[in-house]
């Protein structure tokens, strides 16, 4: 028996606990589960060879709660191909306690979850050296590949190569023959070929085949099938020793030029981390202080100068200033920051002079949030990869035994010699490269959720890529979202100002702060509210100055049987104005109208998703009045009124089982359940919060028409996954054949050294395809810059 332990999140009370241990207890093999509730803990004794930790985590998944593991990124360096890619995962996933483990190509990062109880970082670093890779450290402190001796190795290997190869081509013999060509080639060769050799037999020996597999045997039939020929073995036609150096070139060269592209999708996040500045002007006894930013503390307050980058989250105590906040959200106009306004590290004081209170430091900012979301999303697979995975599974064995039936169809079917079936051979295993195809989704990802970064679209799973390409509708919330979500009170009929007051600054809602802050500018009296309760979707209720008070919507007023007889709404509320009814002892005495203002790219959001042929709906808990008042403005047809907060997601739900697929953009807070439900859930940010929201996708900005622009990116992404998998394929399936003598019965011989550079123009024009995603912006957002706004 053993016993591990699992951090659990969720859980609130002794009846979470006992749910717990029982959702475990019923699993074979378990023999005890004990929870700490403080700790947010459970302790479980099992027998391995009958349960397993994913068992485990997955009964308390199914009963409502989250296992909270531990979760690291690791730069591994050493991988060439895919088929490294599924070596190192599943040696991860193999050891107890690793929960989940994705290699990322592009990235050259394995993403481990694990349990801290069953297994260490040591034991996660040890497993991946042990397959023959190189850990260069966890996340923060990666040391870079360097690129150098790979530009020396191409040096020498083209400076030998190209000189014998013209040699040759030209019939001139150097003095000795094969034996000076031997002597020349022999110690570049193995410089050269080195890494090749090596990573072959690193993978030999953990009983895998790879690319280094298969280019090694190509490059090393084409050196021996020379040697075999000087020593006169073979005929002097078998000397290749200039075509197996510049194989042995072409593959590094693919691999240099690879590795420089690659590194280029992830250059996003390395900008973001480099918005965090290394010093900051800190008040420390009345005096400024510059120190180094690690050594900035919670509640230090913080001068920040014309030209500064912010160094912290906190919220502004003193001075006027513009804050630039394109690289976090994307807002290309400047921000006004005014005492109590909040500012997020990384973003650039233009004008005045700020001095600041920090709130949050560190890994606990804003920026930081950021850059872990993205990394996260990076390491993400979208369905589509599995289509590359299942190829590459079979793609080497098919190619070692196409190889093999060429060389022997040639030979001994065609009787077409041994120097053409060689030839065949050696260019069938140099050609053939699924590397393409390992790098088609996850250079794509990085460079496309690294772009949506940069706009200030944070897309978070690159399961969302694909789900954006299947929307066809799109659900607005209508408080926050295509308005401004800040109310502000346009009309009052009754002198309720006081009544109403007094239950609303007992809420969070904005229409409860817009009713207090009316009461606060005109000086009313506001009594004291007791027995006060909110009703979701209607109003408040409570009792001020023994009197029993209502404030809300029609609903409210129905649910207590109140007639409205001489009051009428409906003037308001087809002005698109919210209505607060105040009732007092079962009787109405006034009406308080509440506007809020529609944002400038509602309309222009809502057309160009039409535009897209995606329809768009509202969803409120508004009287339908004022929704469809709303609604009319800013172009949308479809509205779904005095929905309360938790029906939100039935709505959504019964779209889906009409066949739609289906977006809902909200605040990611009130809306958690919809944005849940919906195929794809589209959190509008909201501060610093950003990183918790509930949706896939999370727009920094406010503006709506980033909603079009994120499905148009998103869609973006996705297109250039399917191109990058087609050219993977289509090498392949082409070049193969032409390597394999298809063409020599015209006379003609793909030749190994134009297999070797087919080879590397495989790879890189892949990763070239995803660079573009660097440079790309959607129509929408383009549609805002042409009109100026942020």
């Amino acid at each position: 028996m053993k016993r591990i332990t699992i951090r659990i999140g969720g859980m609130g009370c002794a009846a979470c606990a006992l749910k717990i241990e029982e959702a475990l207890r019923k699993l074979d093999g378990i023999r005890d589960a004990a929870v700490n509730l403080v700790e947010g803990k459970v302790s479980v004794e099992y027998d391995p060879r009958r349960v397993d930790l994913s068992d485990m985590e997955a009964a308390i998944e199914d009963a409502g709660y989250t296992v909270l593991n531990e979760n690291i990124a690791m730069a591994v360096g050493g991988m060439s191909c895919a088929m490294c890619v599924q070596k190192i995962e599943s040696a991860l996933r193999g050891l107890e306690g690793v929960s989940n483990a994705t290699v990322n190509l592009a990235a050259e990062k394995a993403y481990i979850s694990y349990n801290p109880s069953l297994t260490s970082v040591e034991d996660l670093k040890r497993t991946v050296e042990d397959l023959g890779y190189t850990v260069r450290g966890l996340e923060g402190e990666e040391i870079s590949e360097d690129l150098k001796p790979k530009i020396r190795r191409i040096i020498v290997g083209f400076g030998v190569s190209v000189p014998l190869m013209a040699m040759m081509y030209l019939g001139l013999q150097p003095p000795g023959g094969g034996i000076s060509m031997l002597l020349v080639s022999i110690i570049p060769f193995i410089y050269v070929s080195g890494p090749i050799f090596r990573g072959a037999l690193r993978s030999l020996r953990s009983g895998t085949l790879d690319m280094d597999v298969m280019y090694s045997m190509g490059i090393g039939v084409a050196f021996l099938s020379s040697i075999l020929g000087t020593a006169g073995i073979l005929p002097s036609d078998f000397m290749f020793y200039d075509t197996a150096l510049m194989l042995a070139s072409f593959l590094t060269l693919g691999r240099y030029l690879e590795a420089g592209a690659r590194g280029k999708t992830s250059e996003a996040v390395r900008r973001l981390m480099e918005l965090q500045p290394d010093t900051a002007t800190v008040l420390r006894d009345g005096r400024e202080v510059e120190v180094r930013i690690h050594e900035i503390d919670v509640g230090d307050e913080v001068i920040v100068r014309p030209g500064d980058r912010v160094p912290a989250d906190g919220k502004v105590v003193e001075g006027s200033s513009y804050v630039d906040e394109f690289m976090i959200t994307g807002e290309p106009l400047p921000a006004l920051k005014t005492p109590g306004s909040e500012v997020v590290a990384g973003t650039i004081n233009t004008d005045g002079i700020l001095r600041f209170r920090v709130e949050r430091t560190g890994d606990e900012t804003f920026l930081s949030g950021i850059i872990k979301l993205v990394d996260e999303a990076q390491a993400s697979k979208p369905p589509i990869q599995r289509i590359a995975d299942r190829a590459v599974s079979y793609f080497i064995p098919a190619v070692l035994l196409v190889a093999t039936s060429a060389f022997l169809f040639w030979y001994l079917v065609e009787g077409a010699g041994l120097l053409l079936s060689i030839t065949v051979l050696i260019s069938v295993l140099v050609v053939a490269c699924p590397c393409a195809l390992g790098l088609a989704t996850p250079t794509a990802v990085t460079a496309g959720i690294g772009r949506g970064a940069e706009l200030g679209i944070l897309i978070k799973k690159g399961e969302a890529l694909e789900v954006s390409d299947r929307i066809s509708c799109v659900i607005f919330d209508k408080t926050g979202t295509l308005t401004l979500g800040r109310p502000r009170v346009t009309d009052m009929v009754g002198d309720v100002l006081g009544l109403a007051a007094a239950l609303e600054r007992k809420s969070r809602h904005p229409i409860a702060a817009a009713v207090t802050e009316r009461a606060e500018e005109e000086g009313v009296d506001v009594p004291e509210a007791e027995d006060f309760r909110a009703i979701p979707g209607m109003g408040l209720e409570g009792m001020v100055d023994s009197h029993h008070v209502l404030a809300g919507n029609r609903a409210l007023m129905e649910k207590y049987g109140i007639p409205l007889e001489h009051w009428d709404p409906e003037k308001f509320e087809s002005d698109g104005k919210t209505v607060v009814i105040v009732a007092v002892d079962g009787e109405v005495k006034g009406i308080i109208a509440v506007s809020d203002e529609i944002k400038p790219g509602s309309a222009r959001a809502v057309r160009e998703l039409e535009r897209m042929g995606i329809g768009t709906a509202m969803i409120t808990g508004d009287n339908r009045k004022t929704a469809e008042a709303v609604a009319r403005e800013v172009g949308i047809g479809t509205v779904i009124a005095e929905v309360l907060p938790q029906d939100k997601a039935t709505r959504v739900a019964e779209l889906r089982e009409r066949g739609e697929g289906v977006a809902f953009v909200g605040d990611g807070i009130n809306d958690a359940p919809a944005l849940a439900e919906a195929d794809l859930g589209v959190a509008v940010g909201s501060g610093t919060d950003i990183a918790r929201e509930a949706g896939e996708v999370v727009l920094m900005g406010d503006d709506p028409l980033d909603v079009p622009a994120a499905l148009q990116l998103a869609g973006k992404v996705i297109s250039r996954i399917r191109q990058n998998i087609f050219w993977a394929f289509a090498y392949n399936v082409v070049l193969i054949p032409l390597a394999a003598g298809a063409l020599y019965p015209l006379g003609i011989v793909f030749r190994p050294e134009y297999a070797g550079l087919a080879m590397a123009l495989s790879s890189v024009t892949v990763v070239s395809l995803s660079l573009t995603l660097r440079g790309y912006t959607p129509p929408a957002r383009r549609l805002r810059e042409k009109q100026g706004e942020g």
